[in-house]
């Protein structure tokens, strides 16, 4: 290699964060280099949000047509083409990621590497370029945006079978028969439901007592009865002992439950059981930066890793693992770099909507996060069969519950798990940014018949 090519900033990786910041500090005059070494736009545009959102939105259509005779609709037979439902996928995402490559390329004073990036000390980067041929780099500051991918759990003989992650189960051209998903966690949720509603039969497997540990137990148990009632068996407090598979394909689980052992059969296999950081490559150990147990970066609130000047934004920080919290991460980097602000993570509000149908959307404290920390709260809930516009739509399942200060009224959290959740969760955001007491919304007037009014129905639930 020649002598290190010097810039003022190394940004590696071309996801949600690194992407735009990249272009905005070349606009603002700073020599830039970006290395990616597979695909411009992240996790969000290739293998998460832009895909699944996409094949989420043909398992509904497909749903609605099976569904028609509710509206007194007659129809034939309904069958999903995998093959068309993949193309239809990579069609879109391929718009997208062009649209952020041709960004890339227009942008002045932003040179693009295409490669694996590998710090060999505190401000040097080499590139193994993916044409061939290595380069490095140095820079006073450099931003570590490299994600993560899905994890493999250590399980007895799983490295032995044909198993599905949340990248490659939406390339299949086939229908699987019967589906096992190993985790009830989002992902494993939207997948499963989504291939339920193509034809496939569908377990799911969760170690844990309740899904989504992370939320509250009405909303954990609301969506496991909604996800039965779509017809997929959920294996509660279930415990995967091992995996094998047989000459004719045929999957078989070995699990543990609270009452015996049993063996699951399937055509195909998705594990989905959280990610892992993609540091293991970095070398990071030649500049100091510190990861923790499990190989995230931590960073403080200005996203600043404990080696000054050097950065960690998006899902490898080990913070919430949004696509929305990652562009945010550009923001406060743009502040702080650019504009000479001060911006940082402290009180950003995590909103995020589980793309199940109907929609989870959730903002701001659960009720037992509340309690847990000692709030004085009141809660209201209603179930979608309360809604009118639920009910003239057919799409009554689920309930929206907020949790408010008792003692100023202020809105804490909230919880939308029916039709458009997210939506309605981002209404009820936008006041509590604006720091609206919940009489406000109790009180407005808004069209009818609208999702909107919910806000109407749930908050007089509190009375005054």
């Amino acid at each position: 290699m020649t002598s290190p090519q010097k810039y003022d900033v190394i940004i590696i990786g071309a996801g949600q964060a690194g992407l735009p910041l990249s272009i905005a500090l070349a606009k603002a005059g700073r020599k830039t280099a970006i290395i990616e070494r597979e695909h411009v736009g992240g996790t969000c545009i290739n293998e998460g949000c832009t895909p699944t959102k996409t094949m989420v939105a043909s398992a509904r259509v497909a749903y609605l047509a099976k569904r028609a005779k509710d509206y007194g609709v007659k129809t034939g037979e309904v069958r999903v083409d995998m093959e068309m439902v993949r193309q239809r996928k990579r069609k879109i995402v391929e718009e997208f990621r062009t649209s952020s490559e041709g960004r890339i390329e227009r942008a002045e004073g932003l040179d693009w590497l295409k490669g694996e990036a590998r710090f060999s000390s505190r401000d040097t980067v080499e590139v193994k370029l993916n044409g061939g041929g290595q380069v490095a780099l140095t820079a006073p500051i450099i931003i570590i945006n490299t994600g993560g991918r899905p994890y493999i759990p250590p399980v007895e003989g799983l490295d032995k079978v044909r198993i599905l992650d949340s990248t490659s189960i939406m390339e299949l051209g086939e229908l699987p028969e019967r589906l096992l998903v190993l985790g009830g966690g989002y992902t494993g949720l939207e997948f499963g439901q989504m291939f339920r509603r193509f034809g496939s039969q569908v377990t799911v497997v969760h170690r844990g007592e309740r899904l989504m540990g992370k939320e509250d137990p009405d909303v954990a148990d609301e969506v496991a009865k909604i996800l039965r009632e779509d017809g997929i068996e959920i294996l509660l407090q279930t415990e995967t002992v091992r995996a094998d598979q047989d000459g004719d394909g045929t999957i078989r689980l070995t699990v543990r439950t609270p009452g015996d052992e049993r063996v699951l059969e399937g055509s195909h296999l998705l594990v989905a059981v959280g990610r892992t950081p993609n540091t293991d490559g970095l070398n990071l150990e030649a500049t100091g930066v510190w990861t923790d147990e499990r190989g995230y970066i931590p960073a403080n609130e200005r996203l600043e890793t404990n080696v000054p000047g050097i950065y960690a934004v998006g899902d490898v920080n080990g913070g919430p693992a949004f696509t929305h919290i990652s562009y945010d991460d550009f923001r406060i980097l743009r502040t702080s770099l650019i504009e000479g602000g001060n911006a940082t993570t402290r009180g950003r509000m995590v909103p995020y909507t589980m793309f199940i149908d109907p929609q989870l959307g959730r903002v701001g404290l659960s009720e037992t996060q509340a309690r847990e920390e000692g709030r004085k709260v009141r809660v209201a809930k209603i179930g979608m069969d309360y809604i009118a516009r639920a009910l003239e739509v057919g799409e009554s399942r689920g309930f929206l519950k907020a949790v408010v200060n008792a003692d100023t009224g202020q809105i804490l959290g909230v919880a939308a798990l029916g039709i458009e959740g997210g939506e309605i969760m981002a209404m009820f955001q936008v006041a509590m940014m604006g720091n609206l007491p919940f009489t406000t919304l109790r009180d407005a007037v808004f069209s009818h018949p609208t999702l909107a009014e919910s806000m109407n129905t749930l908050l007089s639930a509190l009375g005054d």
